[in-house]
């Protein structure tokens, strides 16, 4: 009997879906939250494992994502992650308490995490080596709408309806998604090369969670200062050394990961490179929102507004990349993406507390342009020299470190936040001497300033306050102008695939964006 013919259109409209409603869910309940705590009868400190269960379900079972593929086939597993998706969704809505959502949450994780690299590798599969490229452009439109939309779309349902339909909006295209997927993709054979290795995913698990705990509460418990954080850590480092330990012991095909992909010089730079650039991405999207709210008393629609142009400049350069792809040398693409997007930064280096909203919208165009020019090219260079049965678990590698990079670099630039916050606060302090302010400084519409007044006392400390605060996002904007640009040298290591293979495998890094 005849195959059916391959329905490029509708497969690619169907992992889009699947992949926008994986993508909307990083996002789109972080605004719902105050509301959920209310609902739920949460303290601050307990709402957010609406958050952290999420991430830490998700990474744990996003390395899952090849083998799964080989023991019960790619559209098998996509289909029962897009369909338990939907469901433990719609149970998130339900939640009637905390406990109820944290496990409908983990649900959501442990499904959604194969959503992203499964929608690289049917991509991957449905094109032919010179269509890759631009394929994966218009799909990575598809990719960056769950992340533009997430915050605006969750605060309008949040005030127009109730907290629920945050969850709920994710039924009816999740539906979609699964009949186009149920109905467009052509069932595959399970090769089953692969042994599960109990060991190997344990050792990764236990290491991953970890990590993503440590991350998740270090700031909190005031890092190092706290045992919890000492044993997590502990944890962490044991966890990941048995690992590497068993998997270079451990014959490839038997081994949770297969260490043949860190002997492709392209794949490992690759990975490093997403590593950077989830950081980098993620920090900006967590620190401006609050910057523009918490400094510059932006309402959140209007701070939504002004930061979207970030993911409108990636969707035009991915159009625009996509067709470059296998024309240009790919490390030129890339050398002017991050190029761009050090621009970006040093714009963003010299912010004031006075900002005009185009002074926000340009430098977060120009770093969506920079970052377009990167997705692509770099997945191309990472996967142009793998075989392509090792395009499950290498995109799942792929999307794993995107995010562990992207904790990171929120973490790390949260707490650089706050130190330094203290620090620039201190440091300004010491400035203010009583002849000072009683001579120069206005407040509350006086030419002096009297110390006996306590609500002078609280102006002065708020403005002292706030100008710290922005003093220290302006370091962690350098700190990511840094890192950005200390990567460059590193292109050199890339080794510029054959003439046409370019676009063999450019899809993966999308994931970024989400």
């Amino acid at each position: 009997m005849t195959a059916p013919a391959l329905n490029r259109p509708m497969i690619t409209v169907s992992v889009m879906l699947a992949t926008i409603i994986q993508a909307l869910d990083t996002t789109i309940a972080n605004v719902a939250l105050p509301h959920m705590q209310g609902a739920l009868s949460a303290s601050q400190d307990q709402i957010t494992w609406v958050l952290t269960s999420y991430i830490v379900a998700a990474a744990i079972a996003t390395p899952l994502t090849g083998w799964m593929c080989d023991r019960f086939g790619q559209k098998q597993v996509f289909l029962v992650s897009v369909g338990g998706f939907t469901l433990a969704s719609m149970l998130c809505g339900f939640s009637g308490s905390l406990a109820q959502i944290v496990g409908a949450r983990l649900l959501q994780g442990l499904f959604g995490a194969a959503l992203v690299p499964l929608s690289q590798a049917v991509m991957l599969a449905i094109n032919p080596p010179e269509k890759r490229g631009s394929a994966m452009a218009i799909w990575g439109v598809g990719v960056m709408v769950g992340p533009i939309l997430g915050p605006t779309l969750g605060g309008w349902l949040t005030d127009s309806y109730d907290w629920r339909w945050v969850f709920f909006i994710n039924l009816p295209i999740g539906a979609l998604a699964f009949y186009g997927i149920w109905r467009y993709i052509h069932a595959d054979t399970a090769r089953r090369s692969m042994t599960f290795d109990t060991f190997g995913f344990a050792t990764l698990s236990l290491g991953i969670g970890a990590l993503q705990m440590l991350l998740d509460r270090g700031e909190q418990n005031d890092w190092l200062s706290s045992t919890e954080t000492w044993v997590e850590l502990i944890m962490m480092v044991v966890a990941f050394a048995f690992l590497l330990a068993h998997t270079w012991t451990t014959r490839p095909e038997k081994a949770f990961f297969d260490y043949r992909l860190l002997k492709d010089r392209n794949f490992v730079t690759g990975v490093f490179f997403i590593f950077i650039v989830g950081a980098v991405l993620y920090a900006t999207r967590a620190l401006t929102p609050p910057m523009l709210q918490g400094l510059m008393d932006y309402p959140v629609a209007t701070a939504g507004l002004v930061t979207a142009p970030s993911g409108l400049g990636t969707m035009i350069s991915m159009f625009v990349v996509g067709r470059l792809v296998g024309k240009v040398d790919l490390r030129l693409l890339l050398l002017c993406g991050f190029g761009v997007t050090a621009f970006s930064l040093y714009q963003m280096s010299g912010y004031t507390l006075v900002l005009s909203e185009g002074d926000i919208i340009w430098p977060g165009l120009i770093q969506g342009i920079g970052l377009g020019l990167v997705f692509v090219p770099l997945s191309a260079v990472s996967f142009s020299t793998l075989p392509p049965h090792m395009f499950a678990q290498a995109t799942s590698t792929y999307s794993l470190m995107r995010n562990i990079g992207s904790s990171i670099g929120i973490s790390a630039v949260q707490t650089l936040l706050v130190r330094n916050t203290q620090i620039a606060h201190a440091s300004l302090t010491e400035q203010l001497t009583y002849s000072h302010l009683a001579s120069q400084v206005p407040i509350n519409g006086t030419a002096g300033f009297n110390p006996q007044s306590m609500a002078n006392l609280a102006a002065l400390n708020g403005e002292v306050t706030r100008q710290a605060a922005m003093i220290a996002y302006v370091d962690d904007f350098v700190l990511m102008l840094a890192a950005t640009l200390l990567v460059i040298p590193l292109l050199l290591l890339i080794k510029p695939p054959k003439r046409g293979a370019g676009g063999a495998a450019a899809g993966a890094a999308h994931a970024a964006a989400d």
